[in-house]
């Protein structure tokens, strides 16, 4: 059976993608959710509790090592809007280089004020499609949440 913190995750990021949806992904999608759903924003907070709660039960970041965890939510699926879910806890370093054929949406949530992801701190990052990057945290623990259109991530080998 379904943890209450599972299902009022889900209905935190079904209203995310919900709202992203049929959005091009790009500078102004950006703009969008950290106006709406930004760092200061009742959603953020809560998103950012649900994933530290998620965590400590166990069903989210269940790879990898301490120092970065990560693993896929949810699915794309019609209900999330054809969105993949995925979190990553990472406390320094880079991960794998990776592209994005669609584009990725990033909710960076510092655990300390200095954690940067990819040099910037809390709220919304959106890279386009055909972007590539080696995701980094600096300055700090960082819980990196991000949501892939049609879960499309090509990691480079």
């Amino acid at each position: 059976m379904s943890s209450q913190t599972r299902i009022q995750f889900e209905e935190q990021m079904k209203a995310i993608a919900g709202a992203v949806a049929g959005k091009a992904v790009d500078a102004g999608l950006e703009v969008f959710l950290n106006a709406g759903y930004g760092a200061s924003s009742p959603s953020f907070a809560k998103i950012e509790n649900l994933c530290r709660q998620a965590i400590a039960e166990g069903w989210m970041c269940e790879h990898g090592e301490d120092d970065r965890r990560w693993g896929r939510v949810s699915e794309p699926s019609p209900e999330m809007s054809d969105f993949s879910v995925d979190v990553v806890a990472m406390s320094h370093g880079y991960g794998p280089h990776h592209s994005h054929p669609l584009g990725e949406i990033v909710l960076t949530m510092p655990q300390t004020p200095a954690a940067r992801f990819d040099a910037r701190g809390a709220g919304w990052l959106v890279y386009p499609p055909a972007s590539s990057h080696y995701p980094t945290v600096t300055g700090g623990p960082a819980l990196v949440l991000y949501l892939l259109p049609k879960g499309k991530i090509a990691f480079t080998k």
